[in-house]
């Protein structure tokens, strides 16, 4: 298994291992000598050597290469960028009232002999599980293999300024690496592979292992605001295996070698990627609230109805006198047909009563309701 391809050095004071160690890193040497990283080209010494991702700018090298003592920037640039970026989200945050957030912690070396441990653990456990074959699911329709079965382009995120991470997709480009799940292998637990994105469709990717070139057997699309797809490194950090697929486990003798040499130079999705999804998924509207919103079957008056659904801002309104609740009515919550509780009636606006009930007033201009 490949635990995150080391992503830290391991120093070994023994010297018993140095022999055996020698002896696993000949292989190393002899077929990749040399890698070029920022510009730069960078000789393996010893083999041991991991990666590393800019917690900046999301540049994927060779961890030896990158700058300062804890290896968390590939540039001086980028982690004086940082440390710009952190002052002001701080200064911001006391503005708000908020905590000011904590910097992320850098991780602390783990000698071989204890991923050694693990390893074994983790063999032990295979062996005790029945063998199964985890899957990315999705539920309901299926746009990747829609827009891939009828050649057809997808407008992109930004296009919709309303829609959740139009503002920050532009990190999402075709290329990128990420980590996700490995559905090609024979394991009972969850094992991890890396991917790269071939095609953007909305917020669905066609990805591809990396390992299969030009194979597109295994190809398979991806929601990428869902919990399994992380930035290059999640694995090392969280201490997840990452196993190459079962179909191409033979191809190559060296599969750390091999991704050193695939992710150097490559870009991945931020580190933040899945707390700035959590954020943009935050909405003032919660189910059992009532609004007033045109009425579909007399667009010159509203109605009351109650929000039944939130889905990526999109409301299920049902109207309040709907006494199946088939009698809906969708739109976005920006949308110009909906209004709080009260105001056709402070504008004298035709409405349609439905009779008196406790209602909260909402005020969108100060996102606050009136009891």
């Amino acid at each position: 298994m490949y635990d995150g391809y080391d992503s830290c050095s391991e120093d070994t004071s023994s010297s018993s291992s140095s022999d055996e160690s020698e002896e696993e890193v000949a292989p190393l040497q002899s077929s990749l000598p040399i890698i070029k990283n920022n510009g730069q080209v960078y000789t393996y010494p010893d083999g041991k050597s991991g990666m590393a991702t800019c917690e900046m700018c999301g540049m994927v090298g060779v961890r030896d290469a990158f700058y300062s003592k804890t290896k968390r920037f590939c540039s001086v640039s980028c982690s004086r960028s940082y440390s710009s970026n952190s002052k002001k989200a701080s200064i911001l945050a006391r503005l708000q009232g908020k905590p000011p957030t904590k910097r992320a912690k850098v991780l602390q070396k783990q000698p071989l002999v204890a991923k050694l441990a693990a390893y074994a653990q983790y063999q032990a456990t295979m062996k005790n599980q029945s063998l199964s074959k985890t899957a990315i699911t999705s539920e309901g329709f299926n746009w990747g293999i829609y827009i891939e079965s009828n050649n057809l382009v997808a407008a992109p995120v930004p296009c919709f300024k309303h829609a959740p991470m139009s503002n920050c997709w532009g990190d999402i480009i075709e290329g990128a690496r990420v980590e996700v799940p490995n559905t090609d292998q024979n394991l009972a637990a969850n094992v991890y592979w890396i991917a790269g994105i071939i095609k953007v469709a909305g917020y669905n990717a066609l990805m591809r292992y990396e390992g299969f070139e030009n194979d597109c057997s295994k190809d398979f699309w991806c929601n990428l605001c869902s919990n399994d797809v992380h930035p290059v490194g999640w694995c090392a950090r969280s201490g997840k295996p990452l196993v190459p697929p079962k179909t191409i486990h033979s191809k190559f003798s060296n599969w750390k070698a091999f991704l050193v040499k695939r992710l150097t130079g490559s870009r991945t999705i931020p580190i933040d990627f899945s707390q700035k999804v959590a954020d943009s998924m935050q909405y003032p509207f919660k189910p059992t609230m009532r609004v007033e919103v045109v009425d579909k079957t007399y667009l010159c008056r509203t109605r009351v109805a109650v929000v039944d659904i939130v889905i990526g801002g999109r409301l299920r309104l049902v109207y309040e006198d709907s006494e199946d609740k088939s009698d809906d009515f969708w739109c976005h919550m920006y949308s110009p047909l909906i209004h709080p509780i009260g105001w056709s009636r402070s504008i004298g606006h035709r409405f349609k009563r439905t009779g008196t009930c406790k209602v909260a007033y909402f005020d969108f201009t100060h996102n606050y309701f009136i009891f």
